[in-house]
């Protein structure tokens, strides 16, 4: 059994790696900022144009968690195949391809957003080619950007990346609302007949996204990402692996590290808890929270604005805190676990609030808790698995955290159309930091920092 990943060291770059990260950073800022101000310009489309009547309501949560599920399905399906490609293709080939399949697709979007009632099923197709496509993407990026930044700056870079998706979070609600909102300026105001011709912004806001992922694109063309060459696969080499027993690697790596497996089912149960905010906030603000809105004069565009910008600005203080702090430098899993069990309350509480404002802080809390965990987690595992095996293990990591987002997402749709979604979030909040709270308890846990430093697996070829 010849081990399973030898490799040949790959020098970093030790004058421009930071640079080339902070370029990677910058490129990608972009596109998670396109992307951002699809999403939300997608659920106003679903909320306000598809399915805009109360008695609607069944077949809008059915829309939102369809959607929804076939981008998880397909995101932790294509997982494995993407981590074992990171560990043997051209890293910056694979980001550079998964771009421009994305300019495309959003490309699909304008045609499908500006057609009249197109089936949902076309919906469900898109989101699910987003996620497909977007895995790949992932498994290279995560892979790459620890091969550029030193060790000792990972936890700096780590918050950077939390602070991203915060930041086009916040930004994103209100640049998509202004630009849903230009057609009927532009027919008031006497703009171009093209623009006013539309019926609302939707579709400006795919193109937007599409050309993100083109200066993505072109970025990442022009820089220098490292690739780990493995010396398995050279020409010489005798027993070369398969991609079959690559994609078995991760799993080995995992299930023979207990606490790393103890830390993974932890977040899988979490995000069983957590993966239908996305289906249940638009519901809340058009159902619950509608006579808050109603009284305070706003919109259900401002009041979703308001809880995606809550939950965007606390994560932003969240990655801006640990980019900052660094996080716990002894016992990681404490900065994992008791951020869960705050954020587990947060989600608790935006259920009952029964405000905006209340609402809007609760969600500013959990995000403000989000990045704390996930930076401390991601931590844990660059520190324990070598840089040659991260494509194939991060792939198996994200497949056994995220397989219960489908699950989640698909109950959430189901009892979002017979139960109150205030009350599914209180009762989702309490089991996640009841949940997190016992994971304190669990000695597995407390040891994970304490895993020797062990070769790569070995796997029958």
């Amino acid at each position: 059994m010849p081990p399973a990943s030898p490799v040949l060291p790959t020098p970093k770059d030790t004058n421009g790696g930071w640079r080339t990260f902070l370029w990677l950073w910058s490129s990608q800022a972009l596109s998670v900022l396109g992307s951002g101000l699809s999403g939300f310009a997608f659920n106003i489309y679903l909320t306000q144009t598809r399915f805009p009547l109360e008695s609607q309501k069944p077949e809008l949560a059915a829309a939102l968690s369809l959607t929804a599920l076939g981008w998880a399905l397909a995101a932790i399906v294509g997982a494995p195949l993407a981590g074992a490609l990171a560990d043997r293709l051209d890293r910056r080939r694979m980001m550079l391809t998964a771009d421009v399949l994305n300019a495309v697709l959003s490309a699909g979007a304008v045609a499908l957003v500006l057609a009249n009632n197109p089936p949902i099923w076309l919906f469900v197709l898109f989101t699910a080619a987003l996620g497909l496509v977007g895995t790949f993407h992932g498994s290279a990026f995560d892979t790459s950007y620890s091969s550029l930044v030193h060790r000792e700056r990972l936890p700096r870079a780590n918050g950077m990346m939390q602070t991203l998706w915060s930041l086009s979070g916040l930004l994103s609600p209100a640049l998509a609302a202004l630009l849903i909102g230009l057609p009927a300026l532009a027919r008031r105001g006497g703009g171009p007949s093209w623009l006013g011709g539309l019926q609302d912004g939707v579709p400006l806001a795919f193109a937007l996204d599409g050309l993100s992922f083109a200066v993505a694109a072109l970025v990442v063309w022009r820089l220098r990402i490292p690739s780990p060459v493995r010396a398995d696969l050279a020409a010489e080499a005798p027993n070369k692996p398969s991609l079959w027993a690559d994609m078995r690697v991760g799993w080995t790596f995992i299930l023979a590290r207990r606490p790393l497996l103890h830390l993974l089912l932890t977040f899988a149960s979490i995000n069983l808890l957590t993966s239908g905010v996305g289906v249940l906030h638009p519901l809340l603000v058009k159902f619950t929270l509608a006579p808050d809105l109603a009284a305070r004069g706003l919109t259900v565009e401002t009041g979703l604005a308001t809880l995606w910008t809550a939950m965007s600005a606390g994560g932003l203080a969240g990655g801006l805190l640990i980019s900052v702090w660094g996080g716990l430098k002894r016992q990681r899993v404490l900065g994992v676990l008791i951020p869960m069990v705050l954020a587990g309350m947060a989600q608790a509480l935006s259920g009952v609030a029964g405000t905006v404002v209340l609402t809007a802080a609760a969600i500013a809390l959990f995000g403000i808790m989000t990045p704390i965990m996930n930076a401390h987690s991601q931590s844990i595992w660059q520190a324990q698995v070598p840089s040659e095996l991260q494509g194939r293990v991060f792939s198996v990591r994200r497949l056994i955290a995220q397989f219960t987002v489908p699950l989640g997402t698909a109950l959430v749709g189901l009892l979002a159309a017979r139960f109150a979604p205030g009350s599914v979030l209180l009762w989702a909040g309490l089991v996640m930091a009841a949940v997190s709270a016992l994971q304190l308890l669990n000695p597995a846990m407390r040891r994970i920092e304490d895993l020797p430093n062990a070769p790569a697996p070995a796997v029958r070829v």
